[in-house]
């Protein structure tokens, strides 16, 4: 693997060209994913076809096929099933109810079920419909507010990546550069993705699981 400092290959003008066509193409994936604002997000409660309506508008530019589903009956019923989701009201869905299914589709992205829900329940039972200063709305504004300002970063970090990745397999041959550029970046991201998924897992384990591990304790001696 060549490193920066004994690079044998300069970039020539048509990768020049690539990198640049390749950046804008990454960087508007990355504009594209932003949760839905909370002024976007209806006052009224709604009926789960308008719920799974509303989400897949609002979020397809997130989707991967055109065909994919964002949201359909089986998942809200499972969430709530699985205690990720409180119930709906008479059957309809109240705005907190549509906030939290908007964090739930991001963290399923990483998460499994079993650690969504971990998150998610002690959530529930602490700000939705809470008497407290800080309810869901609070939580979901401060949260698409952290997001949005990580998206400057992330925005940043993809160009270095795509620099950084025409200084690996930089002694190709002009046939394969470009497919080794892309294979440097997905293993770049792939492992970024691991050692995160990694971290979410410990501090999970670490501060809800373990706080899951105390009520059930609890239970058992009561």
């Amino acid at each position: 693997m060549a490193s920066k400092k004994n690079r044998s290959i300069p970039e020539s003008s048509g990768d020049s060209k690539k990198s640049q066509e390749l950046l804008l193409y990454l960087l508007d994936a990355v504009d594209k994913v932003d949760l839905i604002d909370p002024s976007e997000i209806p006052d009224i409660s709604l009926y789960m076809d308008q719920v799974t309506t509303y989400m897949d508008e609002h979020l397809k530019q997130s989707r991967r096929r055109d065909e994919d589903k964002i949201l359909t009956k089986t998942m809200i019923n499972n969430y709530a099933k699985n205690k990720l989701l409180p119930p709906p009201e008479k059957k309809k869905y109240a705005k907190e109810h549509i906030m939290l299914l908007i964090l739930i589709y991001y963290f399923k992205g990483t998460l499994s079920l079993q650690d969504i829900q971990a998150v998610m329940e002690p959530i529930c039972e602490r700000y939705f419909h809470a008497d407290s200063d800080r309810g869901i709305d609070d939580l979901y504004e401060e949260i698409v507010r952290m997001n949005r300002d990580r998206q400057k970063g992330f925005r940043e970090d993809v160009n270095d990546m795509v620099d950084t990745a025409a200084d690996y397999f930089s002694d190709a041959k002009d046939e394969e550069r470009e497919f080794l550029r892309v294979l440097a970046m997905i293993n770049m991201l792939s492992y970024d993705v691991f050692v995160r998924r990694m971290l979410i897992e410990k501090l999970i384990d670490r501060y809800f699981n373990e706080d899951q591990n105390e009520k059930s304790t609890s239970k058992k001696k009561g």
